[in-house]
């Protein structure tokens, strides 16, 4: 074997992904690394310069350049490539000119940073849910014990006062502003009860939500179901299942109903995806569920807060439906993600098949 056909063989069986290109750029070679990578085989983009994969970026090309020049290898951090089937990846690459017997090459290595990015993420989230949740409760319980004082003063107050007396309603008021309060402050503290998992069909769950919506809406907003229906039974609670579904999709109708879309539509679908990670747990498989709407999506001043308590981008809205939602599917030892996309906004919910 020579030395060539050694190299070759090395790079081919690489798991970093490998682009060899030439002084203009060009891609002379991919190891099949790569081709995983960008989803793309080495015949097609093979001759192709580079610049086709970083047409959002102009630094990396210009770092590329450079390092051809003063022959000096350098690294950029979570850089977003453009594939050739238009879909958008994050990656770490490191560019290294090498000098061959005929030309100057630059080896690039590229390490994908999206799933550690989104791993990263969840994991924030799931912190700061624990943390609000956690801040929030003890709030609660702090806030109710002088309601529990304040309505049995008022029921004290009530039965020394006589039936025809004018101070009556006040004491009536007080204890239903008080009830009132307190059943806020329940809402607060997200389900109060543990989830009794039980078989249940994700689909039977969607459909009821799905009627639901289009009862509340009456027909003024179209509900398309893509549903996969190879998905097993997951083990859950029906109720806060349900809760957590309905909670999501009025957001999406809330969304749907102050926007001036003229086809507002809200897209039901279910996926198997396998070998995903939610917090520090790596699950073989997973129902993913995603809630989609065409709506005007979330104001970035809030996108980074939707999930916390009293947020809301209503002056009507209580804040309290998506931590709700969090809080169920966290029970279910899930995690929902919101993603501000092209004309939509996209929330997923991904519940575990293998606990």
């Amino acid at each position: 074997m020579t030395d060539a056909q050694l190299h070759h063989l090395l790079l081919d069986n690489l798991s970093t992904a490998v682009l060899l290109l030439n002084e203009g750029l060009e891609i002379c070679y991919l190891n099949p690394a790569a081709e995983n990578l960008l989803a793309v085989s080495a015949i097609r983009l093979c001759g192709n310069t580079v610049d086709t994969l970083f047409i959002e970026d102009e630094t990396p090309l210009s770092s590329m350049r450079e390092a051809l020049e003063l022959n000096h290898p350098f690294t950029q951090r979570q850089t977003p490539m453009v594939l050739p089937d238009h879909s958008h990846i994050t990656v770490d690459f490191t560019a290294t000119p090498v000098q061959t017997p005929s030309a100057r090459m630059l080896v690039v290595e590229m390490q994908p940073m999206d799933r550690l990015m989104r791993i990263n993420r969840e994991e924030a989230l799931i912190t700061t849910h624990d943390t609000t949740r956690n801040l929030v409760r003890g709030l609660a319980h702090e806030i109710k014990n002088p309601l529990g004082g304040i309505r049995g003063a008022a029921q004290l107050l009530a039965e020394d006062l006589d039936e025809n007396s004018e101070l009556k309603e006040y004491t009536e008021i007080i204890s239903a502003e008080t009830d009132r309060l307190c059943s806020l402050v329940d809402r607060l503290l997200g389900p109060n009860t543990m989830p009794k998992f039980l078989p249940v069909n994700i689909h039977e769950v969607l459909e009821h939500v799905a009627t639901l919506a289009e009862a509340e809406t009456r027909g003024s907003i179209t509900i398309k179901r893509n549903y996969d229906p190879s998905i097993p039974e997951i083990q859950g609670d029906r109720g806060q299942l349900i809760q957590a579904l309905l909670n999501v999709i009025r957001n999406a109708i809330q969304a749907l109903q102050n926007s001036k879309q003229k086809r507002p539509t809200i897209k039901l679908i279910t996926r198997i995806q396998r070998h995903f990670t939610i917090g520090k747990l790596h699950h073989k498989v997973i129902c993913r569920i995603d809630i989609i709407d065409n709506g005007p999506g979330i104001p970035e001043q809030l996108f980074d807060r939707i999930f916390f308590p009293m947020i809301s981008g209503r002056a009507d809205g209580s804040g309290l439906g998506l931590p709700i939602a969090q809080a169920a599917i966290n029970l279910h030892h899930g995690l929902i993600e919101c993603e501000n996309e092209k004309g939509e906004t996209r929330f997923t919910i991904y519940l575990p098949l293998d606990t």
